[in-house]
């Protein structure tokens, strides 16, 4: 029975047979039930509770008067027919509020609607308004499960960040102020791909620098190259320097690039990865002409990122390695939810523990929702529009906040702040308040 219960109204239950041992009762009975779920309560709940300003404490000296100690306290306390009632109507409130799982809410509900026990009287003994608190947590529980393909694989309202902010960092300014210069002599008035990758050969000793030579690629045999290639031609819109369509769709690919990396800054390395990755422009022609391996030269430039191992990079590979589980290509807002889960340290980790939100019971509601599929596990993941978004609203927080990689905590609040997301519906669907993980993150960041 208990395989359907999350593991907050587990532990509800549990906590009851406790306390029904610390009062040396006999068997388990709704009074107990009712004081484990006051001691066990949070988010709504708790504020439920407190609301008639009843403790844990006010309340057992109230059950006291209505339970009997026994003399021989049994090892295994058994519940009563009461409680076992009550655990099966629980079933029941589940199935009709379009929940699989059983919740605390659920757990909530049946006790406070207990017509065969005490429960009635003491309850308002606090003048505890059942009616009012019934109304509340049937709002709360109140789900309509469905099963879809993947809800956010259809939304069209694809965001692109603008390029202003890429002048702003320290790692491209001299890798642009190079490849616009570039411009006046070469007789163009759009920037490329080759001027932009001819730039950042240019720069400085680094670890991009000696991974792209240990492949052949350096200043000479670049211009060499480039030299061989035809003039192009271009178009002029005023004054005002542009991208050629592929650098334009380049730069997008490295924008997303680090943000999955976990960066709020983009460094020549994103770009370097983008060209290789958009498989278009001079710069990636050229590249190709030289038959370098392209898996091999990603994977040296991926690797000293992934020494530093950036937590938001750590909960991506985790969101990646969670839709393969479920036999999915798409990473969606729910998998970065289980990403942060998975990942276990991070303050956002901390603010969803304190809920009581487990890696458990939100696998079991990502199931619920988008279900099981079938895609071939080579095949490359892809994010959907709406978790773009929601990295695109964690690197603003980042870059607002003057930080040189987007933490755990602007993802989840980029979360909270996507209110019709799957994400957001596990969350529903497990209890828990945007409001309360936004107070969390609150109580432990200054922002």
């Amino acid at each position: 029975m208990f395989e359907r219960f999350t593991e907050k109204a587990v532990n509800a239950v549990i906590e009851a047979q406790r306390i029904a041992k610390e009062m040396k009762a006999h068997e388990v009975t709704p009074e107990h039930l009712l004081l484990a779920l006051v001691t066990e309560a949070r988010g709504v709940s708790l504020k439920i509770f407190r609301m008639y300003n009843i403790t844990a404490e006010d309340l057992q000296k109230e059950v006291e008067n209505y339970t009997i100690c026994a003399v021989r306290v049994p090892d295994n306390i058994p519940f009563n027919h009461n409680v076992k009632d009550i655990l099966k109507r629980t079933l029941d409130l589940a199935s009709k509020s379009g929940n699989t799982n059983i919740l605390f809410e659920h757990l909530f509900l049946a006790v406070i609607t207990d017509k065969n026990s005490n429960m009635q009287a003491i309850l308002n003994h606090f003048n505890f308004d059942i009616t009012n608190a019934r109304e509340l947590l049937n709002k709360l529980v109140q789900r309509k499960i469905r099963k879809l393909e993947h809800p956010e694989s259809y939304e069209d309202d694809e965001h692109h960040s603008g390029f202003e902010s890429v002048y702003e960092g320290e790692a491209l300014s001299d890798v642009f102020d190079r490849a616009v210069a570039k411009l006046s002599t070469s007789g163009y008035e759009i920037l490329g791909t080759e001027q932009i990758l001819e730039s950042i050969l240019e720069s400085e000793n680094s670890e991009l620098i000696s991974s792209l030579n240990e492949y052949g690629i350096n200043i000479s045999s670049f211009e060499e190259r480039l030299k061989t290639i035809g003039s192009r031609k271009s178009e002029f819109e005023g004054k005002r320097i542009i991208f050629t369509p592929n650098a334009f769709l380049m730069m997008n690919v490295a924008f997303q690039t680090a943000k999955e990396l976990g960066s709020s800054v983009i460094t020549p390395e994103h770009i370097v990865l983008g060209i290789l990755k958009t498989k278009k422009g001079l710069a990636y022609e050229i590249i190709k002409s030289m038959n370098v391996n392209e898996n091999g030269l990603a994977n040296d430039i991926l690797r000293p990122i992934e020494k530093q191992m950036p937590e938001t990079l750590h909960i991506m590979k985790l969101a990646k390695e969670e839709a393969r589980r479920i036999g999915r290509n798409v990473v969606g807002t729910e998998m970065f939810l289980l990403g942060i889960l998975g990942e276990g340290n991070s303050i956002a980790f901390e603010v969803l523990n304190d809920l009581e939100v487990t890696l458990k019971d939100a696998r079991q509601e990502v199931e619920n929702l988008i279900g099981y599929g079938n895609e071939y596990f080579d095949k490359e993941i892809i994010f959907t529009n709406r978790a773009k978004r929601v990295l695109e609203k964690a690197w603003q927080s980042a870059k607002k906040m003057n930080k040189q990689r987007i933490e755990s905590t602007d993802l989840l609040l980029a979360i909270v702040n996507e209110p019709d997301s799957i994400a957001i519906k596990v969350l529903d669907n497990l209890g828990v308040d945007e409001a309360e993980i936004q107070h969390g993150i609150n109580s432990r960041v200054q922002l």
